[in-house]
């Protein structure tokens, strides 16, 4: 091989040599591509409810269910409850002929209600939610602080002639006596009716009768000789517009207040509150989750909306099959 041809294969060898080592060092300083991340799937909530619940009754026990409903709601948004107010009576009615799925209920369910609702097939559960102290209010500028449940019923006892308060104590203002209550619906008017007057359900009639508590809160708050009840919660959420009474029942004046409904020491006007679940309802798997969250939550919630919740839950839900 001659001169120059060995000068022209070592320039080829030299640059293919430098080509590869370019190429090389070109590769290797190169990092690899990172793979896109996957989005990840959203995860399923198997908890995840759909369904109406329509409750009604009680005006005492709505502040519970709508506050316990509005919290649900939230959780399980796919879930729609419905809350009234017709009073426990009326709740009962539409509870016995099926067009409810809870009843809320200031008292317990009577005989003949649960008989017809057991005629129409529904059978039922019955849950202990709170306890309430029925409230005697007066208007906030009223000189009265107190009152028997002998005075009381010399008020309120059917066809009761008494006009003016001085009638029924002397020392009390010479002026007409304006009654709000609730209607003959109301399980808080059977309540009450049969603690004072003895018999529920008998009481005079001049009054003016309301389902809505707030109405009656409204009229007494505006009349200055104006007297009422109603459940411990509205006479909370209104008291800087109305007046309350210490009840007598014999063993001194005593008020409504959490200890005192709790202890059972405010009597004859504390009581229990309830809501009736029909058992075909809680067969669905959105009504049983609700009661069950009804019953978790409303040690909590009955104290926001004023009652006086149960010691201990427990006993309640293991009612739930």
């Amino acid at each position: 091989m001659n001169k120059l041809l060995r000068l022209f294969v070592t320039s080829v060898v030299v640059m293919g040599l430098a080509l590869t080592a370019a190429c090389g060092s070109q590769q290797t300083s190169e990092a690899p591509k990172a793979e896109a991340p996957k989005a990840e799937e959203p995860k399923k909530d198997e908890k995840k409810l759909s369904g109406k619940i329509v409750i009604d009754g009680s005006s005492t026990v709505y502040p519970i269910s709508a506050a316990i409903a509005e919290e649900f709601k939230k959780a399980q948004g796919g879930v729609e409850v419905s809350v009234a107010l017709s009073g426990t009576g009326g709740g009962m009615k539409k509870f016995a002929a099926g067009e409810i799925d809870i009843c809320d209920a200031s008292r317990p369910i009577k005989k003949e209600e649960a008989e017809k609702a057991k005629a129409n097939g529904i059978d039922f559960v019955e849950f202990t939610v709170a306890y309430d102290g029925i409230s005697v209010v007066v208007n906030k500028d009223s000189k009265i602080d107190s009152i028997t449940t002998a005075e009381l019923k010399k008020i309120w006892e059917k066809d009761s002639k008494v006009k003016k308060w001085n009638e029924v104590n002397p020392a009390w203002p010479d002026s007409e006596i304006k009654l709000y209550g609730p209607g003959t619906d109301s399980g808080t008017f059977e309540f009450f009716t049969e603690a004072i007057n003895h018999k529920a359900k008998e009481s005079r009639t001049d009054y003016t009768p309301s389902e809505d508590d707030n109405v009656l809160v409204q009229g007494i708050a505006g009349d200055k000789s104006a007297m009422g009840y109603f459940g411990y919660a509205y006479y909370e959420e209104n008291k800087d517009k109305l007046k309350l009474l210490k009840i007598d029942g014999g063993k001194g004046a005593i008020a409504p207040s959490f200890d005192s409904i709790k202890d059972g020491s405010y009597a004859p006007l504390s009581r229990p509150l309830f809501i009736y679940v029909s058992t075909k309802a809680m067969e669905q798997p959105h009504v049983k989750e609700f009661v069950k969250f009804y019953l978790t939550k409303a040690s909590e919630i009955v104290k926001d909306v004023k009652y006086v919740p149960l010691s201990d839950y427990s006993k309640e839900l293991a009612k739930i099959k």
